[in-house]
C-alpha cells in the first residue's frame, strides 16, 4: 500500500464500497494528500452526509461524524462552535447538500463558518438508485425523469456566492492535483468554503442519463466540457458556449468569520459585566 495510505486509512473497512470507475476514490486521495500537506491530522474533524460521497470520511483514520440525510453542515457547524480550533470538512453529494440540506446550506454560507464543504457533483441520486437531482441536467432522463427532466439545474458555486460563501471553486475528478491543491487552500481560509467536484458515475449518470458506462469516456467528457476560469478570460462567448468553469472562482478575506467573531462578543461582554 502507498505510505499516505497506511498512514491515513481504516484499513479494517477497505475494500472501499464504490463501484468501479467511481470518482470518490479521487476525492478521498486528494483529501488525504490536502491534510498531510498541511500536518493537521490531529485538528481535522470530517463530517459526511448520506449517500455514496458520506462514505468519503469514514475510511480516514481521523475524528469522523457520519451523520443524517442533509444535515451534514449543522453537524459541522455545531463542531465548529464547541470547538473553534478545529479544522473541520464536510462530504456531501448534490443532492444531500442541494436538495434536502439546501437551506441548511445557504445559512451556512450566510454566516460564513469556518468549515470547508466538499460537495460531490454527480448530477444524479447515485446510491439510492439513479433519480433525478436538483443537479441533473435539464432533459435529462433519469429513473423519476424517464421523459427529460423539466427543471432547471441549481449552480452550485453561484448559490454558495449568492449566500455569503467567501471561498467557491469547482474542480473535477480529471483535476485530481488541482483539487488537493484547492482542498489545503480551502482549509486555510477563515471562512465557509465551497469546493463543488464534478465526477463520474459510471453506474447511474453515466449509463443513464449519457448512455456511457465507461469512466476513462467520463472523465474524458469531463475535460472537454470544462474550461479553466484563467482560460476563459480570452474566450469568446462562442467559445464558452456550453463550457463550466472550472478553478477557483471566488476569494474574499475581508469578511468577518462567524465562529471567532462571536466568541470575540462573548469575551467583550463578560469582560463588562
Amino acid at each position: 500500500m502507498h505510505p499516505l495510505g497506511e498512514k491515513y486509512l481504516r484499513k479494517f473497512t477497505l475494500p472501499l464500497l464504490w463501484c468501479p470507475g467511481c470518482g470518490n476514490g479521487t476525492i478521498l486521495n486528494a483529501t488525504i494528500r490536502a491534510i498531510d500537506q498541511l500536518d493537521i491530522r490531529d485538528k481535522v474533524a470530517l463530517v459526511g452526509g448520506i449517500g455514496c460521497s458520506g462514505w468519503i470520511p469514514v475510511y480516514i483514520d481521523v475524528d469522523t461524524l457520519h451523520v443524517l440525510h442533509g444535515r451534514a453542515i449543522p453537524f459541522a457547524s455545531g463542531l465548529k462552535m464547541s470547538d473553534p480550533s478545529r479544522k473541520v470538512i464536510v462530504f456531501t453529494g448534490d443532492g444531500d447538500c442541494l436538495g434536502i440540506g439546501g437551506n441548511h446550506f445557504i445559512h451556512g454560507a450566510r454566516r460564513n463558518i469556518d468549515i470547508t464543504v466538499i460537495m460531490v457533483h454527480n448530477q444524479i441520486y447515485g446510491m439510492t438508485g439513479g433519480q433525478v437531482a436538483p443537479t441533473t441536467p435539464s432533459h435529462g432522463k433519469t429513473k423519476t425523469s424517464p421523459y427529460g427532466n423539466p427543471e432547471i439545474p441549481f449552480d452550485g458555486c453561484a448559490l454558495a456566492k449568492a449566500a455569503g460563501a467567501t471561498f467557491v471553486a469547482r474542480w473535477t475528478t480529471a483535476h485530481p492535483r488541482q483539487l488537493s491543491k484547492t482542498i489545503a487552500e480551502a482549509i486555510d481560509h477563515e471562512g465557509f468554503s465551497f469546493i463543488e467536484v464534478l465526477t463520474q458515475c459510471p453506474t447511474q449518470a453515466g449509463r443513464v442519463i449519457y448512455g456511457v458506462a465507461d469512466p476513462a469516456q467520463l472523465l474524458d467528457m469531463l475535460k472537454a466540457n470544462t474550461i479553466n476560469v484563467n482560460a476563459a478570460k480570452n474566450k469568446s462567448i462562442e467559445e464558452l458556449t456550453g463550457k463550466i468553469l472550472i478553478g477557483n472562482l471566488y476569494h474574499d478575506d475581508e469578511r468577518l468569520e462567524f465562529a471567532s467573531n462571536y466568541y470575540k462578543k462573548i469575551s467583550k461582554l463578560a469582560a463588562s459585566c
